[in-house]
């Protein structure tokens, strides 16, 4: 598949509101998060965030568990929505196609989870957090390993872009302030992981499915 035709856009709304619910849907919730913490008081503000679900290390208090996940869906100013949100709505509608609704959600879930551990495990300083940026890494990620393991799924040009999309973000995650290259470190492990976990799984279950044809005895 050509990167021309992988990563063009060319749906209307209605359209990609129907090919693509669960990409919509995540989108919405960002979108939805933004404009309550707006109207609560800043999306730049530290407490706002802090109130709505970020993650923090901060002087004497320590993250509840559930802020790994809600971190992923909040967005630091309007800038910070629209560029992650601009790289979901290109890149992530092929992979949502590929792997089915459940596992696209799981691989997208997983990887922004596993984005923020890492961001709270290796930051040194305190810090807040938020952002989908780990999940997005790991859409990359997933990319990434098709490249690499699934040769037949993309021709030449698109790999390129996708080498050129990953390495060009690292750098910018590196020089750019106040960008958590650990957490876009964690969620791109956390992406290619998943994917080779969900592609094991499919292959057990096509062998099984297989044995147990060929088990069968007609009389």
């Amino acid at each position: 598949m050509s990167d021309t035709v992988m990563f063009a856009r060319r749906e209307s709304f209605k359209e990609y509101i129907r090919y693509y619910p669960v990409t919509t849907a995540l989108l919405a919730i960002q979108v939805i998060m933004f404009l309550l913490m707006q109207l609560y008081g800043s999306s730049q503000d530290s407490l706002t965030l802090i109130k709505f679900g970020a993650m923090f290390d901060l002087p004497g208090l320590h993250p509840e568990f559930w802020r790994y996940f809600t971190a992923m869906f909040l967005h630091v100013g309007l800038g910070h929505l629209f560029f992650n949100s601009f790289a979901m709505i290109i890149f992530a509608p092929p992979l949502e196609i590929m792997l089915g609704k459940i596992r696209y959600l799981v691989l997208y879930l997983v990887s922004g989870v596993v984005g923020n551990i890492f961001s709270a495990w290796l930051h040194k300083d305190y810090y807040i957090g938020a952002g989908a940026s780990g999940a997005i890494y790991g859409i990359y990620a997933a990319y990434l390993f098709l490249a690499l393991f699934r040769k037949d799924i993309m021709d030449q040009a698109t790999k390129q872009t996708i080498m050129i999309i990953i390495g060009a973000g690292f750098l910018s995650s590196i020089i750019t302030p106040n960008v958590d290259v650990y957490a876009h470190l964690g969620g791109f492990i956390g992406g290619f992981v998943s994917l080779a976990l969900i592609v094991l799984s499919i292959k057990r279950r096509v062998r099984k499915r297989s044995g147990d044809e060929s088990s069968i005895i007609r009389h």
